[in-house]
């Protein structure tokens, strides 16, 4: 039997277990949310709407909850949030099993979801780049995201399965115990040697520090104002566009799990290929690799049928997953350890600021244009921001160290583990 690398502590082993467990029951609930919905009889606007009630309260407590982790242990942020997201979605399988749940009831339980998901993204990406050293960050998380992206395709061909042979309610709930046990792992998490951070002058200073940070690197602000809108209008063609056009031309909701599982699968692939590449120039190599997003929701659009949706998924997900590590590498060699919570908070809440939005309105603009023209617009979108980012010369030109040092303050220590929308874990 191999030996795991040197790399792969206890902590590091213990993160990318909760997160696979985690991310099983997610990506099937994703796929059990939109169904819900259709089975109470709700319109793609009403599903819309769920949707956009979870991503409010992200939107709104990002901020606070990536303060909140650079000041208390973040290991116990992230279970308690675990613990929220866990209640929350039993709550919202028991409604669905109970028959005819109402439209408020399901954005209320969605709406603390999202809560929880606040608090644990920041918490959770602070936890996983300090779980091992710089030199092997990369490789580390490319790992740490095969892990995640393989229990993505089990959870949605499995979540797809399921919910068309026993109805949405019970993915949910299979969801609900997920995160419970997620919490129970991250609870045996060993934080005796990481450093305490010296307290600061208070969350909105501790906010204002973090946005000094963001605002003095143009490839950061401009990566995340890019995927303030591409986030959005890839929501509002997966969340909303993606299950209607399977209900109606695609067979229902198995062959667009299939799909959601081929994009896993891509993400796999390119996870696997990140392990053994490392490009120097990080940015530009991840931004040339956006442009693919632009071909799901192409796709859906013509609508290609089951099989050719899945491939352009799949290569979709190579090439996202790409995009993932190199960011992330990015923010793991520029950003101090103690303000990496407060800056990936802005990340997230860039990235995921205009997404209530696209998802709200998703269902009245297909009234409008009709869902054909939506969808070619997403992807014209995509492609448009995309080129306009690789405009700033730090996308062009940020590249690997040839000897990766800690970032300026950072803390190395065998205790510590998720990514934004653009490279995310369900928590």
């Amino acid at each position: 039997m191999r030996a795991r690398p040197a790399w792969a502590g206890r902590n590091y082993l213990l993160l990318t277990g909760a997160t696979v467990i985690a991310n099983l029951g997610s990506s099937g609930a994703l796929i059990a949310t939109a169904f819900a919905v259709l089975a109470a009889g709700g319109s793609a606007t009403d599903v819309g709407l769920v949707a956009a009630a979870r991503t409010v309260p992200l939107v709104l407590f990002l901020l606070i909850g990536g303060a909140v982790a650079d000041r208390l242990p973040r290991h116990r942020v992230m279970v308690a949030a675990n613990v929220l997201s866990c209640v929350s979605q039993g709550l919202f399988a028991l409604l669905v099993l109970a028959g005819e749940p109402r439209l408020w009831q399901l954005a209320v339980l969605a709406a603390l979801g999202g809560t929880g998901q606040a608090f644990f993204a920041p918490a959770s990406e602070g936890m996983v780049l300090a779980s091992v050293s710089g030199e092997q960050a990369g490789r580390a998380f490319a790992v740490f995201r095969m892990g995640m992206n393989g229990a993505n395709i089990g959870g949605t061909a499995l979540g797809g399965a399921l919910v068309a042979a026993v109805g949405p309610g019970w993915v949910l709930a299979v969801d609900s115990a997920a995160f419970a046990v997620a919490a129970v792992l991250r609870a045996f998490l060993d934080v005796s040697g990481v450093a305490v951070r010296a307290p600061g002058g208070g969350v909105l200073h501790d906010l204002r520090d973090g946005w000094r940070e963001v605002v003095s690197r143009p490839w950061l602000w401009a990566v995340v104002v890019q995927f303030s809108l591409v986030n959005a209008v890839v929501a509002a063609a997966e969340a909303v566009y993606g299950p209607l056009v399977a209900e109606q031309h695609l067979g229902g909701p198995g062959p667009w799990g299939l799909a959601l599982a081929a994009f896993g699968a891509g993400t796999v692939g390119g996870a696997l290929v990140m392990t053994r590449v490392r490009p120097h120039r990080l940015l530009l190599t991840g931004a040339l690799c956006v442009f693919p997003l632009a071909l799901p929701s192409a796709a859906l659009a013509v609508p290609l049928p089951a099989g050719g949706l899945a491939a352009v998924m799949f290569g979709t997900g190579i090439a996202v997953e790409v995009f993932a590590v190199t960011w992330m590498t990015a923010l793991h060699q520029e950003i101090p350890e103690e303000k990496f919570s407060r800056v990936s908070s802005y990340d997230w809440l860039g990235s995921l600021a205009m997404v209530p939005l696209a998802t709200a309105l998703a269902g009245p603009v297909q009234d409008l244009i009709g869902r054909t023209a939506a969808l070619w617009g997403c992807s014209a979108v995509i492609a448009l921001l995309t080129a306009a980012v690789l405009c700033v010369p730090g996308v062009r030109r940020l590249t690997r160290r040839t000897q990766p040092e800690p970032a300026a303050g950072r803390v190395l220590s065998p205790a510590a583990g998720a990514t934004p929308p653009h490279a995310a874990q369900a928590g």
